[in-house]
């Protein structure tokens, strides 16, 4: 097996890898650090998360640096602060013993005039994500004319949120002779069309399968009524006594909501949205890595760029409303050599959204029976006796008592105080879940069973002439993804509610149109309130101007064909 050393890797950083315990390069490092130091080239480089990327080109563009010019030599790009921040950190850890090298970190939540001064004194390295660096750049305040090198990291991440066109902004200001390395999880449209405009025949690697899951991820699913999604959600939770977890929810306002019933119930927990500020971000993520937080809920915006190893799963409480963002999910779990679990919670109406999955990530999903509460008590008791076997005692502040609190259990046979110990901490979940019903769709189509022929007549009876249908704007169309699925998905999901109709669906390229039932105008309304695709903020109102709420047609019994006329007899 190779080494850095090996690799080319001079002595210093060297020291300074070894002090952070890495022993030998990762797939991806081993391929993309003696490229970048022996050639001047472009490079795209396809890989997912927690595969050493930021090794991969950190490591070089320190060797590479000349530390005698007090100014930007390379500029890493990233999609979200919290990447920002951790791949600085990184590199400056890598460079722990390269005297003199000076980094920054650029991005927006933090003080722009420390950044300015800072800048002044002369940096070699940029961390940036785009927004600040492009506002930097339009104050004259960072000068990159003479970048030798560029790396986007995550670069599909970027573009998704909404980065294209200060990318352009930025690349317009750089060399031509620089050296792009571009990184990213999956080759999308947009990925294509920056390595087209800004990358001379760049060399492509691929680390793994092209837009594929990693190999120690096991991808599993339930299958649920809409209604049941938080209480299988709960039973999950709960069958895994020593989770570490992100749950990941669609929208800011389903990330608020789960996260509160989680906490009310007592579940060690917290939420990360793009309402909280910075120092509230930094606050949760610092207690999270700590594992003072054992599950953290998320959406897709606020956790991009989160560098945690050892999550033991990722929990899709909603599927993304774009199939590719399910790999960086999952890629959430299962990192630096670790195994972990990817679950999906889905409807029968979203089955077919997991073969599009399957399709992209070349792996396939495993259906799992939600846990019974008998399953959750049993395997809750059995955790507690293993934490119990494994306690160590402290000998001498338990001996000066013990005698004492032997004398008060002395009438306790054995098998009674075991029973004890356990209860104590375990009678929350047998009340919990004493008389459960089981949640699992029994259906292998995950449909509802169908009514018989006289329940049939009588829904017919009362809604022969279908619903009435408002009109309904919204202010995000095919480039953000919005899919018609995803949208009546989003509706069918209210609470209190059962299934709401939704008729004609017009998705323009930055518009969509639909038409719901009249009876549930608030309720859709509130299904899209603070709601998120692609780190778009869509908003919903009510067509105005427009005519009034229609009626399905009914069929015009003149033209229907001659047979199918219906025959009265004369009274």
């Amino acid at each position: 097996m190779k080494s850095f050393a090996d690799l080319g890797v001079n002595k210093d950083i060297l020291k300074g890898v070894a002090s952070l315990g890495f022993e030998s390069p990762t797939p991806i490092q081993q391929q993309v650090i003696p490229l970048v130091l022996q050639e001047k080239a472009d490079m795209v480089c396809l890989a997912q998360t927690g595969t050493g990327k930021t090794a991969a080109f950190g490591l070089p563009l320190i060797q590479l640096t000349d530390l005698n010019r007090k100014q930007p030599q390379s500029l890493i790009l990233c999609p979200t602060r919290e990447l920002c921040v951790q791949v600085s950190r990184d590199i400056q850890a890598f460079a722990g013993h390269t005297r003199n090298m000076s980094i920054l970190a650029i991005y927006g939540g933090s003080s722009i005039d420390h950044q300015i001064r800072s800048l002044r004194k002369g940096v070699h390295i940029i961390v940036a994500t785009p927004g600040r660096l492009n506002d930097l750049i339009r104050r004259n305040k960072v000068d990159i004319s003479e970048i030798n090198h560029v790396v986007f990291d995550e670069a599909d991440e970027m573009l998704q949120m909404g980065f294209k066109d200060e990318l352009d902004a930025i690349l317009a200001m750089t060399p031509a002779d620089k050296s792009t390395l571009l990184f990213s999880a999956t080759m999308s449209r947009e990925v294509k069309r920056i390595a087209g405009k800004y990358m001379s025949k760049p060399m492509e690697l691929t680390v793994g399968k092209l837009n594929a899951g990693a190999e120690n991820i096991n991808h599993e699913f339930y299958l649920v009524n809409p209604k049941d999604r938080y209480l299988a959600l709960k039973r999950i939770v709960d069958h895994h006594p020593d989770i570490y977890s992100i749950i990941f929810c669609r929208t800011r306002l389903e990330t608020n909501d789960v996260a509160s019933k989680l906490m009310a119930e007592g579940y060690n927990v917290d939420a990360l949205h793009g309402d909280l500020s910075q120092a509230q971000r930094d606050q949760v993520m610092q207690k999270f890595r700590h594992r003072s937080i054992q599950i953290l809920v998320a959406t897709d915006v606020a956790a991009r760029g989160l560098d945690v190893n050892d999550l033991t799963h990722v929990i899709n409480y909603n599927l993304p409303d774009e199939n590719a963002a399910y790999t960086h999910r999952s890629g959430r779990t299962g990192r630096a050599g670790r195994s972990g679990t990817s679950i999906a919670i889905i409807t029968g109406r979203e089955r077919h959204r997991l073969k599009a999955i399957e399709n992209k990530i070349n792996k396939k999903f495993r259906q799992r029976q939600i846990p019974t509460g008998k399953d959750i008590c049993q395997k809750q008791l059995l955790n507690l006796a293993d934490i119990i076997a494994n306690v160590e005692v402290d000998h001498t502040q338990i001996n000066p008592l013990f005698a004492d609190i032997a004398d008060k259990l002395s009438d306790l046979e054995r098998d009674e105080l075991i029973k004890k110990f356990l209860s104590l901490e375990s009678n929350r979940f047998f009340k919990y879940y004493k008389n459960a019903p089981d949640l699992n769709i029994k259906e292998k189509t995950g449909k509802r069973p169908q009514k018989g022929k006289e329940e049939k007549r009588q829904s017919a009876g009362k809604n022969s002439r279908g619903p009435e249908f408002t009109r309904f704007y919204l202010n995000a169309g095919k480039r953000q993804g919005i899919l018609p699925e995803s949208l009546m998905a989003r509706i069918n999901q209210v609470p209190g509610t059962s299934r709401i109709k939704v008729g004609k669906i017009e998705i323009k390229r930055n518009a969509t149109m639909l038409e719901g039932d009249s009876r549930f105008i608030d309720q859709i309304l509130g299904a899209f309130k603070h709601a998120e695709i692609n780190g778009k903020t869509i908003s919903i109102e009510v067509a105005k101007g427009k005519p009034a709420p229609r009626k399905r047609p009914r069929p015009d019994r003149k033209k229907m064909h001659p047979r199918k006329k219906r025959k009265f007899k004369s009274s």
